[in-house]
């Protein structure tokens, strides 16, 4: 399966990894023709905290998790907006996206067609000459 991926960093993550923080922790793998990521997020209410969207080849889930003003002596819980943007592969169908959500997982399911558009050339203009081919 081609990923459409140039690294297997994601670079929306690099502000996160060198700065600190918190971000969405994921894991990604192929099921045959589809394409999974799972994403751990406990303790939220899918109907309110977790928003997913598709941008073009991209997926976005954003997540946001409100603190409850009490008085607390200690808390290591992260809270706010997290979001997290992932290329999908270049075969996915986008259209036929699912997510389910059980025991604090987010598994979004894309199905894929197994087979990617092909790339185009695009031809380059030199000053007083036609453009190569």
């Amino acid at each position: 399966m081609v990923t459409g991926r140039l690294l297997p960093l994601d670079l929306a993550q690099l502000p996160t990894m060198l700065f600190g923080g918190q971000s969405l922790r994921i894991e990604e793998y192929t099921d045959g023709d589809t394409y999974v990521i799972r994403v751990e997020v406990p303790g939220l209410d899918p109907d309110k905290d977790i928003r997913l969207s598709v941008f073009g080849d991209r997926l976005q889930i954003r997540v946001e998790r409100t603190d409850e003003r009490l008085d607390k002596a200690h808390s290591e819980f992260h809270y706010g907006v997290f979001t997290r943007t992932l290329q999908l592969p270049l075969d996915a169908q986008a259209d036929g996206i699912t997510a389910g959500y059980a025991a604090g997982i987010l598994d979004i399911r894309v199905p894929l067609t197994g087979r990617a558009e092909p790339g185009r050339e695009i031809p380059i203009t030199v000053a007083g000459k036609a453009a190569r081919k």
